[in-house]
């Protein structure tokens, strides 16, 4: 063991260093190669891809709603068209919605009247009337053949719309009328002066079927029903309906249903939306896409005297009505 070796154990032959260039795993830098890499493709013009057109919003009528855009400018020298808010059930939103669409009409330029043709007179106080402080009312114009329309017309303090109240007093009306000739075109008569004066009149009639409603079906060229979400507010219109036939064919062959409203929906019950599906299969078109959903503010703005648009203008049941006032005037005929 001279040599620094194990005995027996063969001595190891000298390491041969081998150049780095001819190793087969070279892994020396390479020139990029781009076009190799897929990321560095060049880049194409792709063809244009059509864009798919928007899938209409489904609404609470389990059909899809269109866009009611604004309405155009007003049609000088044209009469105004008077609308019935009626139902013979009550609190179904009537007075509600003759002050809230009236104020939407009114903010898409429309000059509006109310009439407020229930004995209970909740439209005036819905508008921040005291019914016992009125010096003149709907009941002297109706019975006093002196007191003309501007003797009775009040400011309702939102611009562009006008009131026409009304108090206990006119349920004396209905009995005094039953010995009138032509009892049924009362109405008619005394708003005849208003139809130059204004581009909408609606009526909010008192929750019953009786002279004075029929008075205001006669006076109408359209009725809209307020139907509340509810089930016992669905049976009563069959018989509504019977009703504006026969005045329809007896009184006032221009008279249509220009639609029925949806209020107080309320889409997290099964109730709600049951009684909406049953409307939709009775009435069809008829029934307005735009639905007036369940809010406290709508019972706020009636205690402060406003409509809800100016109450809470940016609230979604001043949005509602907003949508339904382009709605109606998209239904109406000429506008």
């Amino acid at each position: 063991m001279t040599d620094g070796s194990f005995v027996g154990t063969p001595a190891m032959p000298p390491r041969t260093e081998v150049p780095r260039a001819s190793r087969p795993d070279d892994l020396a830098p390479r020139e990029p190669v781009a076009a190799t890499l897929p990321f560095e493709r060049p880049e194409t013009t792709a063809p244009a891809v059509p864009t798919p057109p928007a899938t209409p919003e489904i609404g609470p009528t389990g059909r899809p709603v269109p866009v009611f855009v604004a309405p155009g400018p007003v049609v000088e020298g044209r009469p105004a068209r008077v609308v019935s808010m009626c139902n013979q059930k009550g609190g179904v939103g009537k007075t509600t919605t003759t002050i809230n669409l009236g104020a939407a009409l009114a903010e898409q330029g429309r000059r509006v009247l109310l009439v407020d043709f229930d004995p209970q007179g909740s439209l005036s106080v819905g508008l921040g009337l005291n019914p016992h402080e009125m010096d003149l009312s709907i009941y002297n114009l109706l019975m006093q053949r002196d007191v003309t329309l501007d003797d009775v017309v009040v400011p309702s303090g939102v611009p562009g719309m006008d009131l026409l109240p009304s108090n206990i007093d006119l349920s004396a009306a209905e009995v005094q009328l039953v010995h009138e000739v032509a009892r049924e075109q009362t109405l008619q008569r005394v708003l005849a002066p208003a139809l130059d004066q204004y581009d909408v009149i609606l009526i909010d009639c008192q929750p019953s079927l009786g002279l004075l409603t029929v008075n205001a079906l006669t006076a109408s060229d359209g009725v809209i029903v307020p139907l509340e979400c509810e089930y016992f507010a669905l049976r009563g219109v069959a018989l509504l309906k019977t009703t504006i036939d026969k005045v329809r064919e007896r009184l006032n062959p221009k008279l249509e249903i220009d639609g029925v409203l949806g209020t107080m929906f309320d889409g997290r019950t099964l109730h709600s939306r049951e009684v909406m599906d049953r409307l939709v299969q009775a009435w069809g078109d008829t029934v307005f896409h735009t639905v007036i959903r369940r809010t406290v503010k709508f019972s706020d703005a009636t205690v402060a005297g406003e409509p809800i648009t100016a109450y809470a203008s940016s609230s979604a049941g001043a949005d509602s009505y907003r949508q339904l006032a382009r709605e109606v005037l998209t239904r109406w005929p000429d506008e």
